[in-house]
């Protein structure tokens, strides 16, 4: 008689197919699609009279799923939950083995942070039981949640308008945004000059040097301490003049070696940043390529392997025997010269849970080159963005030859300043992509000693004014969360869309600014719930989870102690908060159907143009994409089809007929004029002409195209090309 088989559940179809190859014949594995309970949608789910106990259901349309997993452990010898190693793996364990204990109690729970043979086989030898903490800690989040979402949403429904929401993180990260936009707002410029004198030696070499100080005071910018500032024009034309007479000479040369050391590997904060710079990637658009690369792709012979190690870590650790192939790896393809003397090792920050190591790739020996032909555009992209991040964290340090020259003029300082890579290191695979970087600007000096006299050949004064601090990115706000401590690598990527697709943010040149609504939503939980939207508190909050984890707190007292201060705060802000009308702005147009004003306003699904008779004159329309009608002249607008399809028409439908299925850009097509549209393709988005007989088409940037916000009533058929 055959031996029954062992059932190994994970999450997904793709991991699972990936385990089945790995694995031998005694396995059978299958999908659990994701979570399989939940707290319910339409109602609280959480009896906070019985100590915050969840009222878990299955979730609908899982029915199947379960009845598939029954049916396979009632058959097996043994169940394995292989879920993702974090705890909302745990939690997802813990849920399906409830639901399969009663047909089968020999449950275990595996782990494992890279979807290789090795590792999986290695996991498979030391099972272990479902840890209860990391559950509780995920329940006491999950909980948290709702209880802020379901409580003060509602609210937000009454007093502003449906379809906003509030929660934990999300709510602080609009803050963070809103309280930018202020300080921009509020940014008062302040004119000030800098001076450049391009200077000649005896051989006839030029060289510039900033004008660096006047005897003992050094200039700088405005609110430089202790620094002078050159403030308007006549104060720069007076330095001009004074320094067209002096006799300058060379008064110091500094020249000296400066190691410059590689980046640690990535985190999952650090990926969606450098990601967002360097290939223009979304953070859920990173999260979603990396759970592809770790879950297993098909690859050539040997079939689907996981390509990197678990891509939700907050640590920079990394394993001894990846540095080891990493440094073999190295000196075969760039020479002993290029590894360290002793493999480096990085320092996680303070509050890391260092439960798994950083991300890096399952196998150096898998290039981006061999895995081209195998890779979709986004997977080969990213993919290689983590593995030279990861070989170069192990490489040896470049060397960079700097040189500082003083050149002195009567009583006025200038300096000049050079630099030069000698040993290029790491500097030869990987360069990080700065978002304020000035990299490499500086060349080098022609060769100058003590003494030398040199000739003033010009002097160039220019204005320049203080520059407000600059809008969040998605990179820069998942640093400014991260460096705060709100929430953890797993809530980086949802919150940022969440906050998108509630219309409290909206990206302008791939920058984050708050909607009139985030303003009104974040000033109204600032006076009433500070503590949903201050800082430290949200901080705090992830601490106490992290306590859970550890087994140094209870979760339900901890829920508790949020809850009890949270549920006054909440009766006196109903009795408090007025109903908010949202303001209704003219857009300088008439009605084409009463001819009364058209105003803007904001329904649950967005902002939307409608008559400001309302409810005399139904007449509405969507909001413009910013682009002209090829045609007419008027406003193209996003709409839907009757089945859901988002196209683009002109606003003056019917009158003018024209549509396109590829959105618009406000952009003319530099070969013949005509319009152009933007092409989301598999290989990489495009900018295409519209007229067929030019055919003129480009790269364009990812983050070209936002979603539109289409409300429910589109109002005209789509198009018929």
């Amino acid at each position: 008689m055959a031996t029954a088989k062992s059932l190994v559940v994970v999450e997904s179809p793709t991991k699972a197919r990936t385990l089945s190859k790995l694995l031998s014949r005694p396995y059978e594995v299958k999908a659990s699609m994701g979570h399989v309970k939940d707290l319910p949608k339409s109602r609280l789910g959480v009896d906070v009279d019985d100590n915050f106990t969840p009222r878990y259901i299955v979730i609908k349309g899982k029915g199947p799923v379960i009845k598939e997993l029954k049916d396979a452990a009632r058959r097996a010898s043994a169940v394995y939950m292989a879920t993702d190693p974090d705890r909302e793996g745990e939690a997802i364990s813990w849920h399906l083995s409830e639901v399969l204990r009663p047909v089968n109690p020999q449950i275990r729970r595996i782990e494992f942070h890279e979807v290789t043979r090795e590792a999986v086989s290695r996991a498979m030898r030391h099972p272990r039981e479902i840890d209860q903490n990391l559950v509780n800690a995920q329940q006491a989040r999950r909980i948290l949640d709702r209880l802020v979402g379901y409580k003060l949403s509602p609210l937000l429904w009454r007093k502003i308008r449906g379809g906003l929401s509030a929660g934990r993180v999300q709510s602080v990260a609009v803050r963070l945004i809103v309280d930018r936009e202020r300080e921009i707002e509020a940014f008062v410029p302040r004119e000030y000059w800098s001076i450049e004198g391009t200077f000649r030696t005896r051989a006839g070499e030029s060289f510039k040097a900033r004008l660096f100080a006047r005897g003992d005071r050094k200039y700088g910018v405005p609110g430089d301490e202790g620094a002078a500032v050159i403030g308007d024009e006549a104060e720069a034309s007076s330095l001009v003049a004074r320094l067209r007479g002096a006799a300058y000479a060379v008064a110091e040369v500094r020249r000296k070696d400066q190691a410059r050391h590689p980046s640690p590997p990535f985190t999952t904060s650090t990926l969606q940043q450098e990601a967002n710079r360097k290939l223009g990637f979304s953070a859920s658009r990173t999260m979603a390529v990396a759970q592809q690369l770790y879950e297993g792709l098909d690859v050539g012979a040997g079939g689907p392997v996981g390509l990197i190690t678990y891509m939700r870590t907050d640590s920079v650790r990394v394993a001894a025997s990846a540095q080891h192939e990493a440094r073999d790896y190295i000196a075969r393809t760039f020479g002993e010269t290029y590894v360290p003397e002793r493999p480096r090792q990085y320092r996680s920050r303070r509050d890391a849970q260092d439960a798994h190591e950083a991300i890096r790739p399952t196998s150096l020996a898998r290039t981006p080159e061999r895995l081209k032909p195998h890779l979709k555009s986004d997977q080969l992209r990213l993919y290689r963005l983590i593995w030279e991040r990861f070989l170069a964290s192990q490489m040896a340090s470049a060397i960079v030859d700097t040189l500082s020259v003083d050149i002195t003029g009567g009583e006025f300082l200038f300096r000049a300043t050079g630099s030069r890579v000698k040993f290029p290191g790491f500097l030869i695979l990987y360069r990080e992509a700065r978002e304020d970087a000035d990299d490499e600007r500086e060349g080098w000096l022609p060769p100058l000693e003590t003494g030398d006299p040199l000739v003033l050949a010009a002097l160039d004064p220019e204005q320049h004014f203080t520059q407000p601090p600059p809008r969040y990115t998605e990179a820069s706000l998942v640093r400014a969360l991260e460096e705060r401590g709100i929430g953890r690598p797993s809530t980086y990527a949802p919150t940022i869309e969440t906050i998108k697709k509630r219309g409290y943010v909206t990206s302008r040149d791939r920058r984050l600014a708050p909607t009139d609504v985030g303003r009104m939503v974040t000033d109204l939980l600032v006076e009433h719930f500070p503590e949903i939207v201050d800082v430290d508190f949200t901080a705090r909050v992830e601490d106490d989870l992290d306590h859970i984890e550890d087994g140094r707190a209870d979760w339900q007292q901890i829920v508790r102690n949020f809850y009890e201060p949270f549920e006054r705060t909440l009766a006196r802000a109903e009795a408090k908060i007025p109903v908010v009308e949202m303001p209704e702005v003219e857009i300088g147009e008439s009605c084409p159907q009463c001819g009364r004003p058209l105003v803007r306003k904001h329904g649950r699904f967005g902002e939307f143009i409608a008559c400001s008779g309302y409810p005399e004159c139904r007449y509405t329309r969507p909001v413009g994409i910013g682009v002209a009608c090829p045609r007419c002249g008027g406003e193209i607008v996003a709409r839907r089809t009757r089945r859901g399809r988002t196209f683009y028409g002109c606003s003056t439908y019917p009158s003018c007929t024209f549509t396109s299925w590829d959105r618009p850009v406000d952009r003319s097509c530099p070969r013949c004029g005509s319009l152009m549209v933007y092409k989301p393709l598999r290989r990489g988005p495009e900018l295409r002409c519209t007229n067929t007989d030019c055919g003129h088409r480009e790269p364009a940037e990812p983050a070209a195209a936002p979603g539109d916000r289409v409300p429910a009533r589109a109002g005209a058929p789509g198009p018929t090309h």
